[in-house]
């Protein structure tokens, strides 16, 4: 058998690393204090990426850390020392988009594994045969490819370019998200990490001899939001990803919950193990889908796979997320003898609250909360602060990093 496609999962900190390994993920891509497009996560210190790619190698994971901004002249200072850091605390590789920094990293660690980024919107085969004869090993595709596109591609380059492609997550409305929207709006630069997300917002046209009249922007009759993209879901195609030869399902989120690394990858994981278990026989299970809509999204598309979405692709209505279920806690330990879970709790839990409970690999069970206790060993009815710790009884054995979550109360 073929060597199986590697599941890549976001993490925007420490915690989001270990649910991401925990649930399934082959691999993990973060993002440092400096050089990467998500300054709105909360990245990782160096001393954190040590403490990642220790727990990352222990379990036979790897660790890659983005430095994809578009860089100007003041964004370059301290790359070769940060590089030499990475280098040494056993980075399996960078992902960049800019030459220039690419060129840096060859003078500085010529032996150090480089991705191209989506944001160098690498869309032909020519173009990755260039980036190849320089020594790139893996791109990162534009999310405007076909299916039959990337299929081509792998035809015309050599075994040993690896094709890496988001299969799920937040889209954006611009050419991979090379977007100067943000800079306009807000003053804030999506290419070197700060997008403050303003294809999202509600638009209004007004025309300057009429000035505070406001006429709605329509495609349609549906609403207003003419450039907010619905999130990509390829679960369902599993099977023509592999086929057309894509080496690694690259999730998005790195700004998302550790609920949501957690829920999504835990689906993507059980697909792929399902499928490799016995790829002549694989079918596709309506359970992970409705797992994965479990954690806060938008409506779903199949991106450019199928071609051009078109209408189908955008959201007109609104630019909010569906949340029908609220994450409650997180599992710290168990006591087997007294069948007591330790939670660290993230959203308020009451006694008598009817609550699934999901781990890594496993189904989820319904359980009611009977009985509920503080830290210091006193019975509560309520646990009403954020990240307190509690103890409930469970019907059955749980693991850590197992989580609790709630079908939202109508407010």
């Amino acid at each position: 058998m073929k060597d199986r496609v590697e599941l890549l999962a976001p993490a925007g900190d420490l915690e989001k690393l270990k649910m991401a390994i925990e649930y399934g993920a082959d691999a993990i891509y973060l993002g440092g204090e400096n050089f990467g497009l998500r300054t709105a996560s909360k990245n990782f210190t160096i001393d954190n990426i040590k403490k990642g790619v220790i727990y990352a190698h222990e379990r036979y994971k790897k660790v890659y850390v983005t430095l994809n901004i578009i860089p100007h002249n003041e964004d370059l200072v301290g790359l070769e020392d940060y590089i030499k850091d990475l280098h040494k605390i056993g980075v399996d590789a960078v992902i960049v988009s800019d030459p220039g920094i690419f060129s840096i990293i060859k003078r500085t660690i010529p032996e150090m594994e480089v991705h191209l980024s989506t944001q160098a919107s690498v869309t032909n085969y020519e173009t990755i045969m260039f980036w190849y004869d320089l020594g790139i090993r893996r791109i990162v595709l534009a999310r405007e490819l076909s299916l039959k596109e990337i299929k081509e591609i792998r035809e015309r380059v050599p075994e040993d370019l690896e094709l890496e492609a988001f299969v799920h997550g937040a889209m954006c409305m611009s050419y991979s998200g090379r977007c100067l929207i943000s800079n306009y709006m807000t003053g804030r630069d999506a290419n070197r990490g700060d997008c403050s997300h303003a294809c999202r917002y509600k638009y209004n046209l007004v025309e300057e001899k009429r000035p505070g009249e406001y006429y709605p922007v329509f495609e349609d009759e549906g609403g207003t939001f003419i450039m907010n993209s619905k999130d990509l879901c390829m679960i369902e195609h599993l099977e023509e990803l592999i086929d057309v030869g894509i080496n690694s399902f690259k999730i998005e989120g790195r700004v998302k919950s550790s609920y949501y690394v957690a829920t999504v990858i835990r689906s993507y994981r059980m697909a792929l193990d399902n499928y490799y278990e016995n790829p002549e026989k694989y079918k596709y299970n309506e359970k992970w889908l409705e797992e994965i809509k479990k954690a806060s999204h938008r409506d779903f598309t199949k991106g450019f796979y199928y071609g051009d979405p078109g209408e189908s692709g955008q959201l007109y209505e609104t630019s909010s997320y569906i949340r029908n279920y609220n994450f409650l806690g997180i599992v710290l330990d168990y006591d087997e003898e007294n069948n007591l879970a330790t939670v660290e709790q993230r959203n308020r839990i009451f006694l008598g609250d009817e609550v699934e409970i999901f781990g890594p690999n496993e189904d989820y069970y319904t359980q009611r909360i009977e009985e509920m206790w503080n830290d210091e060993g006193e019975k509560i009815d309520v646990a009403p602060h954020a990240q307190q710790i509690i103890k409930i009884k469970t019907d059955k054995k749980v693991k850590p990093m197992s989580m609790l979550r709630m079908v939202r109360k109508d407010e």
